[in-house]
């Protein structure tokens, strides 16, 4: 295969983007790493027939989706649940925000998949609820369900200390609208 430069501009210019949508997706670096190259092979290989000048980034973003979905049944069927969840170690030797990103991290991975896929297509790749719904094959409806549950869980999961963070900063911060890492 030839090389493409506008392809690989975009991976240059975007590909961080996914990868970090593809962590929140997974819950795991090593997953989303396969999973963000699995997805920009399968866009290479329709590339020449795309109409680039439109938004590359939803087509790949429905490729990870539709992946991610598709390993997660996969893997679903082989594995087998642990009788309990092994300790980790303590975010406490990180800075406050990554400690703090740690945890929801932590949080958002524990989800059940359509919760997380929901969560972070909505909030973290900041999408309508329609366009949600079209990526996950479901309706509008189904999104505000997955999401509403997702947030509930994660609430519920959060230590107190992670919400009083999370307002300090928001309260610090002067710029409405700053991406919060």
């Amino acid at each position: 295969m030839d090389e493409d430069p506008e392809f690989i501009a975009f991976v240059r210019r975007r590909g961080d983007h996914h990868l970090r949508t593809a962590v929140l997706l997974t819950g795991d670096w090593h997953t989303a790493e396969d999973l963000v190259q699995t997805g920009l092979v399968k866009l290479y290989r329709v590339w020449s027939r795309l109409d680039t000048t439109a938004d590359p980034d939803a087509y790949l973003r429905r490729i990870l989706v539709n992946t991610h979905r598709s390993w997660w049944r996969a893997r679903w069927r082989r594995e087998l649940p642990a009788a309990g969840v092994p300790d980790r170690a303590g975010a406490g030797d990180l800075g406050d925000d990554q400690a703090v990103a740690e945890v929801v991290r932590g949080a958002l991975a524990a989800l059940p998949v359509r919760q997380r896929t929901a969560l972070v297509l909505r909030f973290f790749e900041d999408l309508p609820e329609a366009q949600v719904a079209e990526l996950m094959g479901c309706s509008a409806g189904s999104v505000k369900t997955h999401a509403h549950r997702g947030l509930r869980a994660m609430r519920e999961s959060l230590p107190a200390d992670v919400w009083e963070r999370r307002r300090a900063a928001v309260n610090e911060t002067p710029a409405r609208g700053s991406e919060v890492r």
